[in-house]
């Protein structure tokens, strides 16, 4: 895994965005605000947030399932994500609640109890956003 990840955002018109990824080379990604900012034609930053801690559960519990040899028939999860305004009226994430549904063999249900145990620690995304992350915002002007 590389120890960063740069990400590109270009506006294509109104408030939707293109991203591309160094570490990734299949296309871009689509991002716009919902109606009345945007045209709502695709996820928000809260939404890619709120599937970002649901997939990165899902993979790390997988994870840990492979690693103790258990075939996960499935995994589902269920991710709502609370918004609220602050005092100053400013839209917030103030909770993720995420519910996950995995479903693996009678047999596997002991290795499936010990990954639940652990697996949320190695969650990059979730272990991230609970411990809060800093974030440097520099603005270099450019010209026409």
């Amino acid at each position: 895994m590389n120890e960063k990840i740069h990400a590109h955002i270009r506006r294509k018109g109104g408030y939707r965005f293109e991203i591309s990824f160094d570490e990734w080379d299949m296309g871009t990604v689509s991002m716009d605000e919902p109606v009345p900012l945007g045209e709502g034609s695709a996820p928000n930053a809260s939404m890619m947030l709120s599937s970002a801690v649901g997939h990165c559960l899902s993979a790390s519990l997988l994870f840990c399932l492979s690693k103790s040899r258990v075939e996960a028939e499935d995994i589902e999860a269920d991710v709502e994500t609370s918004l609220t305004r602050n005092d100053r009226g400013r839209w917030r994430i103030d909770g993720i609640k995420v519910i996950m549904k995995p479903t693996v063999k009678e047999s596997d249900r002991e290795k499936l109890r010990r990954c639940l145990t652990m697996f949320e620690d190695f969650c990059i995304v979730t272990a991230s956003v609970r411990e809060g992350i800093k974030v440097d915002v520099e603005i270099r002007e450019q010209s026409e």
